[in-house]
Protein backbone atom coordinates (compact mmCIF):
# COMPACT_ATOMS: atom_id res chain seq x y z
CA UNK A 1 0.00 0.00 0.00
CA UNK A 2 1.17 3.37 -0.74
CA UNK A 3 -0.68 5.88 1.80
CA UNK A 4 -0.81 9.11 -0.04
CA UNK A 5 -2.41 12.83 0.74
CA UNK A 6 -4.21 14.55 -1.86
CA UNK A 7 -5.62 18.12 -1.43
CA UNK A 8 -8.44 19.93 -3.93
CA UNK A 9 -8.49 23.59 -3.19
CA UNK A 10 -11.26 24.78 -5.37
CA UNK A 11 -13.27 28.50 -5.17
CA UNK A 12 -15.34 27.46 -2.51
CA UNK A 13 -13.86 24.58 -0.45
CA UNK A 14 -10.97 22.77 0.17
CA UNK A 15 -10.84 19.74 0.88
CA UNK A 16 -8.26 16.67 1.96
CA UNK A 17 -8.07 12.99 1.39
CA UNK A 18 -5.61 10.96 3.20
CA UNK A 19 -5.86 7.15 1.83
CA UNK A 20 -3.94 4.25 0.98
CA UNK A 21 -4.17 2.93 -2.53
CA UNK A 22 -3.38 -0.72 -3.71
CA UNK A 23 -0.48 -0.65 -6.23
CA UNK A 24 -1.54 -3.98 -8.04
CA UNK A 25 -5.80 -2.79 -8.15
CA UNK A 26 -5.63 1.01 -7.82
CA UNK A 27 -8.16 0.52 -4.60
CA UNK A 28 -8.32 3.14 -3.01
CA UNK A 29 -8.99 3.15 1.17
CA UNK A 30 -10.26 6.53 3.21
CA UNK A 31 -8.24 6.97 5.93
CA UNK A 32 -9.49 11.07 5.99
CA UNK A 33 -11.91 12.53 4.10
CA UNK A 34 -12.77 16.18 5.26
CA UNK A 35 -13.98 19.52 3.43
CA UNK A 36 -13.95 22.88 4.79
CA UNK A 37 -16.06 26.18 2.73
CA UNK A 38 -13.26 28.97 2.26
CA UNK A 39 -14.76 30.91 -0.38
CA UNK A 40 -11.30 31.31 -2.20
CA UNK A 41 -12.69 33.20 -4.92
CA UNK A 42 -14.58 35.30 -2.88
CA UNK A 43 -14.47 38.90 -5.34
CA UNK A 44 -12.26 37.22 -7.51
CA UNK A 45 -14.69 37.78 -10.60
CA UNK A 46 -15.02 41.36 -10.01
CA UNK A 47 -11.25 42.32 -8.59
CA UNK A 48 -9.24 39.80 -10.30
CA UNK A 49 -7.35 39.37 -6.55
CA UNK A 50 -7.69 36.93 -3.96
CA UNK A 51 -8.73 39.01 -0.78
CA UNK A 52 -6.93 38.96 2.61
CA UNK A 53 -9.42 37.16 4.45
CA UNK A 54 -9.96 34.55 2.19
CA UNK A 55 -6.66 33.71 1.43
CA UNK A 56 -6.44 33.37 5.99
CA UNK A 57 -9.26 31.34 5.73
CA UNK A 58 -7.53 28.72 3.33
CA UNK A 59 -4.55 29.06 5.20
CA UNK A 60 -6.14 28.23 8.61
CA UNK A 61 -7.65 25.11 6.97
CA UNK A 62 -4.04 23.97 5.61
CA UNK A 63 -2.71 24.02 9.04
CA UNK A 64 -5.52 21.61 10.12
CA UNK A 65 -5.02 19.25 6.91
CA UNK A 66 -0.99 20.02 7.56
CA UNK A 67 -1.84 18.33 10.94
CA UNK A 68 -3.73 14.94 9.63
CA UNK A 69 -1.67 14.25 7.17
CA UNK A 70 1.33 14.24 9.95
CA UNK A 71 -0.82 12.13 12.21
CA UNK A 72 -1.44 9.89 9.56
CA UNK A 73 1.96 9.87 7.99
CA UNK A 74 1.59 9.93 4.36
CA UNK A 75 4.02 9.29 1.93
CA UNK A 76 3.57 11.84 -0.57
CA UNK A 77 1.41 14.99 -0.76
CA UNK A 78 -0.14 16.56 -3.68
CA UNK A 79 -1.82 20.13 -3.77
CA UNK A 80 -3.86 21.12 -6.31
CA UNK A 81 -5.20 24.34 -7.25
CA UNK A 82 -8.01 25.18 -9.96
CA UNK A 83 -10.25 27.81 -10.53
CA UNK A 84 -9.91 31.17 -8.26
CA UNK A 85 -6.58 30.84 -8.30
CA UNK A 86 -5.85 30.28 -11.76
CA UNK A 87 -7.56 34.06 -12.33
CA UNK A 88 -5.98 35.88 -9.20
CA UNK A 89 -3.19 38.39 -10.48
CA UNK A 90 -1.92 38.03 -6.43
CA UNK A 91 -1.73 33.79 -6.77
CA UNK A 92 2.51 34.08 -5.85
CA UNK A 93 1.35 34.86 -2.24
CA UNK A 94 -1.38 32.06 -1.64
CA UNK A 95 1.44 29.86 -3.06
CA UNK A 96 3.82 31.01 -0.56
CA UNK A 97 1.41 30.76 2.43
CA UNK A 98 0.60 26.72 1.35
CA UNK A 99 4.32 26.19 1.09
CA UNK A 100 5.22 27.79 4.16
CA UNK A 101 2.65 25.29 5.99
CA UNK A 102 2.30 22.44 3.91
CA UNK A 103 5.99 22.24 2.47
CA UNK A 104 4.40 21.34 -0.99
CA UNK A 105 4.17 23.79 -3.70
CA UNK A 106 0.43 23.81 -5.15
CA UNK A 107 0.02 23.04 -8.41
CA UNK A 108 -2.31 25.86 -10.05
CA UNK A 109 -3.25 22.98 -12.89
CA UNK A 110 -5.40 24.07 -16.06
CA UNK A 111 -9.00 23.06 -16.95
CA UNK A 112 -8.11 20.32 -18.96
CA UNK A 113 -6.11 18.87 -16.62
CA UNK A 114 -8.60 19.33 -13.51
CA UNK A 115 -11.21 17.34 -16.04
CA UNK A 116 -8.69 14.27 -16.34
CA UNK A 117 -8.87 14.08 -12.56
CA UNK A 118 -12.65 14.36 -12.15
CA UNK A 119 -12.99 11.73 -14.92
CA UNK A 120 -10.74 9.28 -13.13
CA UNK A 121 -11.94 9.56 -9.92
CA UNK A 122 -15.67 9.60 -10.72
CA UNK A 123 -15.82 6.62 -13.06
CA UNK A 124 -13.29 4.06 -11.95
CA UNK A 125 -15.96 2.50 -9.81
CA UNK A 126 -18.37 2.73 -12.56
CA UNK A 127 -16.47 1.34 -15.18
CA UNK A 128 -17.93 -2.31 -16.06
CA UNK A 129 -21.16 -1.51 -14.60
CA UNK A 130 -23.93 -3.30 -16.42
CA UNK A 131 -26.61 -0.42 -15.51
CA UNK A 132 -24.86 2.34 -16.97
CA UNK A 133 -24.33 2.55 -20.02
CA UNK A 134 -20.98 4.55 -22.12
CA UNK A 135 -19.92 7.10 -22.81
CA UNK A 136 -19.95 8.79 -19.55
CA UNK A 137 -20.22 12.23 -19.62
CA UNK A 138 -18.94 13.62 -16.11
CA UNK A 139 -19.60 17.24 -15.00
CA UNK A 140 -17.94 18.70 -12.28
CA UNK A 141 -20.07 22.02 -11.56
CA UNK A 142 -17.11 23.77 -9.03
CA UNK A 143 -17.01 27.09 -7.31
CA UNK A 144 -15.62 29.10 -10.30
CA UNK A 145 -16.09 26.57 -13.15
CA UNK A 146 -17.42 23.50 -14.67
CA UNK A 147 -15.84 20.85 -16.37
CA UNK A 148 -17.29 18.67 -18.70
CA UNK A 149 -15.28 15.36 -19.72
CA UNK A 150 -16.76 12.57 -22.11
CA UNK A 151 -14.80 8.94 -22.65
CA UNK A 152 -15.57 5.49 -21.71
CA UNK A 153 -12.28 3.70 -19.89
CA UNK A 154 -10.23 6.76 -20.62
CA UNK A 155 -10.79 10.77 -21.32
CA UNK A 156 -11.67 11.38 -25.38
CA UNK A 157 -12.86 15.09 -24.83
CA UNK A 158 -12.95 17.66 -22.07
CA UNK A 159 -13.63 21.32 -21.60
CA UNK A 160 -13.22 23.67 -18.72
CA UNK A 161 -15.95 26.58 -18.82
CA UNK A 162 -15.90 29.61 -16.17
CA UNK A 163 -19.61 29.34 -14.64
CA UNK A 164 -19.57 27.84 -11.22
CA UNK A 165 -21.87 28.58 -8.42
CA UNK A 166 -20.10 31.30 -6.73
CA UNK A 167 -18.95 32.59 -10.15
CA UNK A 168 -22.97 32.70 -11.38
CA UNK A 169 -23.95 34.19 -7.79
CA UNK A 170 -21.36 36.80 -7.28
CA UNK A 171 -21.64 38.33 -11.34
CA UNK A 172 -25.53 38.13 -10.80
CA UNK A 173 -27.11 37.86 -7.60
CA UNK A 174 -24.67 40.13 -5.00
CA UNK A 175 -25.68 43.62 -5.11
CA UNK A 176 -23.99 46.11 -2.64
CA UNK A 177 -22.81 43.09 -0.89
CA UNK A 178 -26.23 41.58 -0.25
CA UNK A 179 -27.42 38.44 -1.93
CA UNK A 180 -30.70 38.66 -3.72
CA UNK A 181 -33.58 37.33 -1.29
CA UNK A 182 -34.90 35.97 -3.16
CA UNK A 183 -33.68 36.19 -6.89
CA UNK A 184 -35.81 37.88 -9.36
CA UNK A 185 -36.98 36.22 -12.42
CA UNK A 186 -34.34 38.41 -14.48
CA UNK A 187 -31.35 37.95 -12.29
CA UNK A 188 -32.33 33.79 -12.94
CA UNK A 189 -32.60 34.50 -16.52
CA UNK A 190 -29.34 36.42 -16.66
CA UNK A 191 -27.52 33.08 -14.97
CA UNK A 192 -28.82 30.48 -17.17
CA UNK A 193 -27.90 32.63 -20.22
CA UNK A 194 -24.84 32.61 -18.98
CA UNK A 195 -25.04 28.86 -18.19
CA UNK A 196 -26.66 28.15 -22.04
CA UNK A 197 -23.63 30.24 -23.45
CA UNK A 198 -20.78 27.88 -21.53
CA UNK A 199 -22.63 25.14 -23.03
CA UNK A 200 -22.62 26.43 -26.36
CA UNK A 201 -18.58 26.87 -25.55
CA UNK A 202 -18.63 23.54 -24.05
CA UNK A 203 -19.99 21.91 -27.16
CA UNK A 204 -17.40 22.99 -29.42
CA UNK A 205 -15.10 20.51 -28.91
CA UNK A 206 -17.01 18.01 -25.92
CA UNK A 207 -19.60 15.86 -27.23
CA UNK A 208 -22.00 16.45 -24.92
CA UNK A 209 -25.24 14.53 -26.39
CA UNK A 210 -23.36 11.57 -26.84
CA UNK A 211 -23.03 10.54 -23.58
CA UNK A 212 -25.42 7.40 -22.14
CA UNK A 213 -24.38 8.33 -18.46
CA UNK A 214 -24.17 11.43 -17.11
CA UNK A 215 -22.29 11.45 -13.54
CA UNK A 216 -22.88 14.84 -11.47
CA UNK A 217 -19.70 15.52 -9.09
CA UNK A 218 -19.07 18.07 -6.64
CA UNK A 219 -21.13 20.23 -3.55
CA UNK A 220 -23.76 21.68 -5.56
CA UNK A 221 -24.97 18.10 -7.44
CA UNK A 222 -24.35 16.28 -3.87
CA UNK A 223 -26.55 19.24 -2.06
CA UNK A 224 -28.85 18.13 -4.75
CA UNK A 225 -29.16 14.37 -4.32
CA UNK A 226 -29.25 15.40 -0.46
CA UNK A 227 -32.58 17.29 -0.64
CA UNK A 228 -34.28 14.82 -3.58
CA UNK A 229 -33.83 11.97 -0.74
CA UNK A 230 -34.95 14.42 2.46
CA UNK A 231 -32.19 13.40 4.07
CA UNK A 232 -31.97 14.70 8.01
CA UNK A 233 -28.30 15.35 7.80
CA UNK A 234 -25.31 14.97 4.56
CA UNK A 235 -24.98 11.61 4.52
CA UNK A 236 -22.02 10.41 1.98
CA UNK A 237 -22.80 6.75 1.89
CA UNK A 238 -26.91 7.85 0.61
CA UNK A 239 -25.50 10.08 -1.92
CA UNK A 240 -23.06 8.14 -3.75
CA UNK A 241 -23.97 6.82 -6.75
CA UNK A 242 -27.67 8.22 -6.05
CA UNK A 243 -29.76 8.74 -9.09
CA UNK A 244 -32.08 12.26 -9.10
CA UNK A 245 -34.37 12.56 -12.14
CA UNK A 246 -34.31 15.60 -14.48
CA UNK A 247 -38.16 16.15 -13.26
CA UNK A 248 -36.66 16.02 -9.67
CA UNK A 249 -33.81 18.11 -10.21
CA UNK A 250 -35.83 20.70 -11.84
CA UNK A 251 -38.20 20.66 -8.85
CA UNK A 252 -35.37 21.34 -6.57
CA UNK A 253 -33.80 23.86 -8.93
CA UNK A 254 -37.37 25.83 -8.66
CA UNK A 255 -37.90 25.39 -4.69
CA UNK A 256 -34.04 27.02 -4.11
CA UNK A 257 -34.39 29.61 -6.38
CA UNK A 258 -37.89 31.19 -5.06
CA UNK A 259 -36.71 30.47 -1.56
CA UNK A 260 -35.40 32.61 1.11
CA UNK A 261 -31.66 32.44 2.62
CA UNK A 262 -33.71 31.58 5.92
CA UNK A 263 -35.57 28.93 4.30
CA UNK A 264 -32.53 27.44 2.62
CA UNK A 265 -30.47 27.41 5.37
CA UNK A 266 -33.51 25.50 7.31
CA UNK A 267 -32.53 22.62 5.22
CA UNK A 268 -31.04 20.20 7.38
CA UNK A 269 -28.48 18.40 4.94
CA UNK A 270 -27.50 21.75 3.30
CA UNK A 271 -23.63 22.79 4.63
CA UNK A 272 -24.22 26.40 5.56
CA UNK A 273 -21.65 27.44 2.82
CA UNK A 274 -23.64 26.57 0.22
CA UNK A 275 -26.66 28.56 1.58
CA UNK A 276 -26.22 31.22 -0.75
CA UNK A 277 -24.41 29.44 -3.99
CA UNK A 278 -26.62 26.32 -3.96
CA UNK A 279 -29.70 27.81 -6.45
CA UNK A 280 -27.10 28.94 -8.89
CA UNK A 281 -25.71 25.41 -8.77
CA UNK A 282 -28.96 23.60 -9.06
CA UNK A 283 -29.47 25.99 -12.21
CA UNK A 284 -25.68 24.84 -13.77
CA UNK A 285 -26.97 21.11 -13.28
CA UNK A 286 -30.89 21.63 -14.60
CA UNK A 287 -29.19 23.53 -17.78
CA UNK A 288 -26.90 20.85 -18.53
CA UNK A 289 -29.34 17.86 -17.84
CA UNK A 290 -32.00 19.78 -20.17
CA UNK A 291 -29.10 20.39 -22.51
CA UNK A 292 -28.22 16.63 -23.27
CA UNK A 293 -31.87 15.27 -22.42
CA UNK A 294 -29.96 13.28 -19.49
CA UNK A 295 -33.23 11.47 -17.82
CA UNK A 296 -31.45 11.10 -14.44
CA UNK A 297 -28.07 12.37 -12.88
CA UNK A 298 -25.79 9.52 -11.31
CA UNK A 299 -24.58 11.46 -8.39
CA UNK A 300 -21.11 10.83 -7.10
CA UNK A 301 -18.91 11.26 -4.20
CA UNK A 302 -15.66 10.49 -5.64
CA UNK A 303 -14.40 13.19 -8.28
CA UNK A 304 -11.36 15.48 -8.70
CA UNK A 305 -9.78 14.52 -5.12
CA UNK A 306 -9.43 10.92 -5.70
CA UNK A 307 -8.36 11.32 -8.92
CA UNK A 308 -5.18 13.45 -7.19
CA UNK A 309 -5.14 10.62 -4.77
CA UNK A 310 -4.72 7.63 -7.60
CA UNK A 311 -1.99 10.21 -9.65
CA UNK A 312 0.06 10.72 -6.45
CA UNK A 313 0.32 6.97 -6.04
CA UNK A 314 1.30 6.59 -9.54
CA UNK A 315 3.98 8.98 -9.12
CA UNK A 316 5.37 7.18 -6.14
CA UNK A 317 6.04 3.64 -7.71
Amino acid sequence: MTRVAAIDCGTNSIRLLVADVNPDTGELTDLDRRMTIVRLGQGVDRTGRLAPEALERTFAACREYAEAIKEHGAERVRFVATSASRDAENRDEFVRGVVDILGVEPEVITGDQEAEFSFTGATKELAGRADLDTPFLVVDIGGGSTEFVVGEDHVRAARSVDVGCVRMTERHLVHGGVVSDPPTEEEIAAIRADVETALDLAEQTVPLREARTLVGLAGSVTSVSAIAQELPEYDSARIHHSRVSCDRVREITDRLLHSTHAERAAIPSLHPGRVDVIGAGALVLLAIMERIGAQEVVVSEHDILDGIAHSCAAEAR
